[in-house]
This record gives structure tokens, C-alpha cells and sequence, in this order.
């Protein structure tokens, strides 16, 4: 069987990859705090036929070698932490992160987790929460009777309550920041949990230790640029159609040699 059938089905399957990928970038353009992520390919192993550097006579030898390759194989996917579009939206709950960092999620079962999204809802006990009801970690509680909500760009969070002219503190957001933060394990609903890659988070204040500065009213866009994922969009057709015509080609060359008489 030809080597270029196996060769060319590599190249496919990586292609398919790349779609995913690509896929999952558009799919989220427009999700709050999305970082897109980049497919990385690895050539396969080669077959030396002959090393570079083989004698072929007494005084001279190959300047080249002669390898065959196997292919390509996906290795993994790396995430892209540029700076999104700052969207301002006026409501006092929204932040958005200016620089590296994330906020700090506190899980039900008690463990972090970590997230760019800062569109903030306030639950049933006053507590400063994501879209799906998980607190600040430390929690923020805003009292009911607060008339404004003031959120510095250090993290502290003020309110003024009616009837009174000086705003009062009632908690700092805490932001964690990570030696490799593109080693992070996403887990879906704009969180990501920390790992042995990612290394443990470096908690404190906004703004200090190369933590990024906090903008209220105004939420992160995703970094997902459109035009640029429909041109990796087509060079990935292309070259998961060019891949099928070498099987096809390979196919026809197969066909011809058992047809020999």
C-alpha cells in the first residue's frame, strides 16, 4: 500500500482539528472575556533511508540524506492571552481587567476557580456573583438598601447607602495571576480550574504584582478576530481538499498497477 495513503489521511485529520479549532474561536466572538485558542502540529516520525554524511566512496561523501516523513499529528492547543476591546456598558457590576489576571470564583464544592468574565449579578443574599450564581472569592455582599455601588481600580468596593453623603467600604476584589496561564484547564461557563502547567495562583490586589487594574462599567470582548479565522478558515479547506486529491491521486496508481496484464 502506498505510504502517501496514510501520509495524506494525517494531513486530513489535522485539518479537521484546525476546523474545530477555528470553529470554536467564531463560535465564541462574542462571549464576554473568551480567549482564542491556536491548533499546533508536529511532523511525524521519518523514515532514514540514508543519513546526511554517508560515505559513498573512499573520499566523499552525501551532503544530504534521504527521509521519508509519516506526516502530521496534533499536539495541542494554546491559548492566546491578548488584551480584548474594552466595551463600555454603564452597568456598575460590570469590570473588565485591564492587563493580565483573572477574577477568583469560589466553586460549590469549595474549590477556586478563575474567570476574565466580569459581568457581575448580585444574588438573593446581596453577594456579587457570576451569570450562574457563583460568589467572589473572598465574597463582596452589597447591602439592599445601597443606592450606589462604587468599585475602585485596586479592587476596593464602596457604597453609598440613602441619606448619607460618604460612601462606605464593604470588600476588595481579589484577582490571581499565573506563571503559565495559557497551561490553565478550561471548564466551560467562562471558568478555568488551575493545574501542575499552570502552576498555583498568585492571589492579591489589583493592580500590584503585574495584576492587571479593574474598569467598572465596562465589560472584556472577546480577542477573537474574524477576519483572520475565515482566512485560517480557508486555508484549512484547502488543505484538507488538496490532502483528498493525494489519496485520490494514490487511488488511481493503485488501480493502474493491479490492472497490469
Amino acid at each position: 500500500m502506498f505510504r502517501s495513503l496514510h501520509i495524506a489521511a494525517t494531513g486530513m485529520q489535522a485539518q479537521e482539528s484546525q476546523l474545530d479549532t477555528i470553529s470554536n474561536n467564531l463560535a465564541n466572538a462574542n462571549t464576554v472575556g473568551f480567549k482564542k485558542v491556536r491548533a499546533d502540529f508536529q511532523d511525524l516520525f521519518y523514515q532514514n533511508v540514508r543519513f546526511a554524511g554517508t560515505q559513498t566512496s573512499q573520499t566523499t561523501m552525501s551532503p544530504t540524506g534521504l527521509q521519508i516523513g509519516s506526516g502530521v499529528r496534533m499536539v495541542g492547543t494554546s491559548r492566546i492571552d491578548t488584551q480584548g476591546a474594552l466595551k463600555q456598558t454603564g452597568n456598575n457590576l460590570d469590570l473588565a481587567i485591564e492587563g493580565q489576571g483573572f477574577f477568583v470564583i469560589a466553586q460549590p464544592d469549595g474549590t477556586q476557580a478563575f474567570t476574565r468574565s466580569g459581568q457581575f449579578k448580585v444574588d438573593a443574599q446581596g453577594r456579587m456573583t457570576t451569570a450562574e450564581g457563583l460568589p467572589l472569592d473572598p465574597p463582596v455582599t452589597i447591602p439592599p438598601a445601597a443606592t450606589s455601588v462604587s468599585i475602585a481600580r485596586d479592587g476596593i468596593v464602596s457604597i453609598t447607602l440613602a441619606g448619607q453623603a460618604t460612601p462606605s467600604q464593604v470588600g476588595s476584589i481579589q484577582m490571581a495571576n499565573f506563571v503559565n496561564s495559557a497551561g490553565l484547564n478550561p471548564l466551560g461557563h467562562n471558568l478555568f480550574q488551575s493545574t501542575m502547567a499552570s502552576g498555583d495562583p498568585q492571589l492579591g490586589t489589583p493592580g500590584t504584582d503585574g495584576r492587571g487594574t479593574l474598569l467598572q462599567g465596562a465589560v472584556e470582548q472577546a480577542n477573537v478576530e474574524v477576519v483572520e479565522e475565515m482566512i485560517g478558515l480557508i486555508a484549512a479547506q484547502r488543505a484538507y481538499e488538496v490532502n483528498s486529491k493525494v489519496i485520490s491521486a494514490a487511488d488511481d496508481m493503485l488501480k493502474n498497477a493491479t490492472n497490469l496484464r
